[in-house]
């Protein structure tokens, strides 16, 4: 990837630059279109820092009029148009192209109905994910999909990559949570899917949608459900001697059917590292450590806590912290909220990676993690959601030294390739983007992916929505039966682009 590859670049656009201005500035204010080198430098890269590329022009858009108009011309004209919301994606999603209309949704950033009967939040794709709740919270509801990023997250993102965090195995990633959206397409077409109802008839055109990046069309509206808050939540903190029984005991609390809100892990290389930043109070002599939350009625927590207690010393845990009122349980979170940040100050860049695996895999995957870490001398802190065996280890490197980016991305290659192995999926929650795109072949076959090129095509003929992503593939060879280019030394056809 450090030779990363993207579509060939259509130069006749580029010098055609200033007239497209022109006549975008048509379809909205001159102010709304970005085009010097200065106001271009900020949208280079989204939260895959690694991979950087310059813009043609930023257009924001303030309403789904001007998105239709816009696209509408786009397609007409032939320009590539990259979608992005706040730009906190970590696989290169949202990542520009030379000769592309990087269109942000940014403006995108109003509430635009809470419908507490309905139990349902009407927002634009460039609110905040945590603003949902925060609209919300007084009238005692509450937004569940939380990634750690939802602070500056947006929720039009969210749907693009079906966003996920710590509170996903009870209460399920975005597409267990949005109602309906409203989308443009690259024709210009506005059309809505969904609405206020969970599960419409019909084609699951709201879960095909959702996940898809931006190379389906372009989200303006989202309607999502909204929760009632809990009588009580509490949460218990638990250290392990070894990895393996922390990961025991994740499986025996599932298998006895008890679903906890939240249930996170963490290794002891981020136990160190996220009680420094944060001074949460983690067990330092612990090699893993669990958080469980569990949240109900009072009776019905606190005889989760108990029977959790009494799984986690069948289990061999050597510390055990039951909060004692709310704002012990949110300290309890903070170290882990704060894991990012808290690699940060270890290392000069850091590399996160985003697989899967079957829950039961847990202790022989972390395992192989360590031996890659030996092999690669690269340091991993390992972060994951373990009720539903999302990984996400944190590889430590410096960006500036190319020999230790390009081991880097060996690493992350390795440990999702072993996701696949073990039974597993190469995204929990990131997407694909440009990251993983070279690995897609590793977990679906020639008829998948051509499949998967169908539906995009039916969509987007031309192929100018974020084009690049998600797919290893040449255009050509999709249509006569699929050619897969690996793009390394030793691939087969490694002379032939990949677009």
């Amino acid at each position: 990837m450090t030779t990363l590859k993207m579509p060939k670049v259509d130069r006749k656009i580029i010098k055609n630059r200033d007239n497209i201005i022109k006549d975008i500035c048509n379809f909205t204010k001159r102010e709304n279109v970005l085009a010097e080198q200065e106001e271009l430098k900020p949208y280079e890269t989204d939260g895959l820092t690694a991979y950087k590329q310059t813009p043609m022009l930023v257009v924001l858009p303030e309403n789904t009029q001007e998105v239709s108009k816009i696209l509408s011309y786009c397609n007409k004209n032939k320009i590539k148009v990259v979608p992005r919301g706040a730009g906190t994606g970590l696989a290169g999603s949202a990542l520009p192209l030379e000769d592309c209309v990087l269109l942000v949704l940014g403006k995108f950033n109003k509430i635009l109905e809470a419908d507490y009967k309905n139990r349902c939040v009407v927002a634009q794709p460039g609110v905040t994910n945590l603003a949902i709740t925060y609209a919300v919270q007084d009238k005692g509801f509450y937004y569940a999909p939380d990634p750690s990023s939802q602070i500056a997250c947006s929720i039009g993102g969210n749907v693009a990559e079906n966003a996920g965090g710590v509170h996903s195995l009870k209460y399920g990633t975005t597409t267990n949570n949005i109602l309906g959206i409203e989308v443009v397409l690259m024709d210009g077409t506005i059309t809505r899917i969904g609405g206020k109802v969970f599960d419409p008839p019909g084609y699951d055109l709201l879960g095909l949608i959702t996940g898809s990046e931006g190379l389906l069309c372009v989200i303006t509206e989202v309607t999502v459900k909204i929760l009632k808050e809990p009588d009580t939540v509490r949460a218990i903190l638990l250290g392990f001697p070894t990895i393996e029984d922390g990961g025991n005991c994740v499986n025996q609390i599932i298998s006895n059917g008890i679903i906890p809100s939240g249930m996170e892990m963490m290794d002891k290389v981020l136990l160190e590292a996220t009680n420094n930043f944060s001074k949460a109070g983690y067990p330092l002599d612990a090699e893993g450590m669990l958080i469980v939350e569990l949240d109900g009625t009072k009776s019905e927590v606190d005889e989760l806590i108990d029977r959790v207690a009494e799984i986690a010393k069948q289990n061999k845990s050597s510390s055990m912290k039951i909060s004692k009122s709310d704002e012990e349980r949110l300290k309890f979170w903070s170290g882990r909220k704060a894991a990012f940040p808290a690699c940060g100050a270890m290392a000069p860049d850091y590399y996160c990676v985003d697989g899967t695996i079957p829950r039961g895999k847990l202790a022989k995957v972390l395992r192989e993690i360590t031996k890659l870490s030996k092999k690669y001398k690269l340091p991993v802190a390992n972060a994951f959601h373990a009720g539903d065996g999302n990984l996400h280890p944190i590889i430590m490197f410096d960006a500036n030294d190319k020999t230790s980016l390009a081991k880097t991305e060996k690493f992350g290659e390795d440990i999702l390739k072993l996701c696949v192995e073990v039974g597993g999926v190469l995204s929990g929650e990131h997407g694909i983007g440009v990251e993983k795109r070279e690995l897609m072949c590793e977990m679906f076959n020639n008829n998948d992916i051509q499949q998967q090129l169908n539906i995009k095509i039916s969509f987007d003929p031309s192929s100018l929505l974020n084009p690049g992503k998600v797919y290893p593939i040449l255009r050509k060879c999709a249509e006569e039966g699929r050619l897969h280019i690996h793009g390394r030394d030793k691939s087969k056809f490694s002379d032939i682009p990949r677009f």
